[in-house]
């Protein structure tokens, strides 16, 4: 039997040198904008007691989540699924504040399942979040910010898509419904399944009925909205939520590619308390970047926050981008000359990268990525090109 030592688990994979210095530049780039835009970066642990990464019972998350048994407690840990549920524990309980609080995180979490055939069990999820604030523009700022920071690291030609799980929770909230039901609404909604939704609204009233029916079709271009205005009840929270869609739109527009209105999409509904987004691109099947807003998280730590923030894979974000080679070396002999190492020095501090070829080998050469190389003339060490 071969040797397998060196393979790794289905959909967990290696990230090389190249792509690796590019997934660091985008990290680096992200961070720094979130940085000028106010947010501290936490770092959580990788693992926790298993309850801590729960949000709201969400079995979703359940399912996804790795466990294992502690050595030293004897209680069961988990490895990470999501970062936000650890950044509302910080909030909560460990800085404590009563105002606004902005903070960014950037980590690698794990999936018991990849979310699509094309993807990693293991992301590099980095993101941002703002607590102590309900209004539409804590909202308007977390997206914008999730839409500069694709832009700035090169994806363009974004579509933003908006929904609001309020609409639903005011739908259902003039109904005496088991959370069974609820859950089997949410499912059926999300997938837009309506012959198992025609099913499930039988016994309701008939408003409700004709409101939860419409809502799969109420997707598309932003004059959805106004279609939905005429389809769903005049309750309050109705009219609040498509006004907050509507808003939010038209002061995003000059940032998105296209914006579409998705008045089904109930993605992480069991935590979603207000307005929910994803970002698309052509180059994937799934959402590149996702968010919405959370009031009710903090509750799992005993002190619920107005929340909204956005996530999104540094991995998947790679895969989208054009190959763009890194910037090639400069290949230094192997020589203890005090001249030289000065040369070295000051070309590094320079921001270059200076390799020193200890083995001296012509035919090893191409494997240490240099175009140039540095050779004594005249009495001095200068920079040529190297002859191919």
């Amino acid at each position: 039997m071969a040797n397998s030592n060196w393979l790794l688990p289905e959909y967990i994979q290696d990230v090389l040198p190249e792509e690796a210095w590019r997934i660091e530049g985008m990290r680096v780039s992200i961070l720094d904008l979130l940085r000028c835009s106010g947010y501290q970066l936490v770092v959580p642990p990788l693992l926790e007691y298993a309850e801590s990464l729960q949000i709201n019972d969400s079995h979703d998350m359940d399912l996804r989540t790795f466990k294992l048994v502690d050595q030293l407690s004897g209680r069961t840990l988990a490895l990470r699924a999501d970062i936000t549920p650890q950044v509302a524990r910080i909030d909560s309980h460990l800085l404590n504040r009563q105002g606004i609080t902005r903070l960014c995180y950037v980590g690698s979490v794990l999936h018991t399942q990849p979310a699509g055939i094309m993807r990693t069990r293991e992301l590099l999820q980095i993101g941002a979040e703002l607590y102590g604030h309900s209004g539409l523009d804590s909202d308007l700022e977390i997206q914008r910010l999730m839409l500069q920071a694709l832009d700035l690291v090169g994806v363009k030609e974004v579509h933003l898509d908006l929904g609001h799980v309020a609409l639903f929770r005011a739908l259902i909230s003039r109904s005496r419904i088991t959370k069974k039901l609820e859950a089997e609404l949410s499912s059926a909604l999300q997938g837009k399944n309506v012959p198992a939704l025609r099913i499930l609204v039988a016994d309701l009233s008939p408003d409700v009925q004709h409101a939860l029916m419409a809502l799969p079709m109420l997707y598309g271009k932003v004059d959805v909205i106004a279609r939905a205005r005429n389809e769903l009840p005049d309750y309050p929270e109705v009219t609040a939520a498509l006004n907050e869609l509507e808003q939010t739109a038209d002061r995003l527009q000059p940032l998105a590619h296209s914006i579409g209105i998705d008045l089904a999409e109930l993605r992480g509904y069991h935590y979603h308390s207000g307005m929910v987004f994803a970002a698309f691109h052509a180059g994937s099947h799934d959402a590149i970047a996702l968010g919405g807003r959370y009031d009710d998280v903090g509750k799992s730590f005993g002190r619920a926050r107005p929340a909204t923030g956005f996530s999104m894979d540094l991995r998947q974000l790679h895969g989208l981008l054009g190959y763009r080679s890194q910037p090639k070396g400069i290949l230094a002999p192997h020589s203890d000359n005090d001249v030289l190492n000065k040369k070295i020095s000051q070309l590094r501090e320079q921001g270059h990268t200076v390799i020193v070829d200890y083995l001296g080998k012509v035919e090893l050469r191409s494997e240490l990525g240099c175009d140039r190389e540095l050779v004594m003339r005249d009495g001095a060490w200068h920079v040529v090109d190297i002859k191919k």
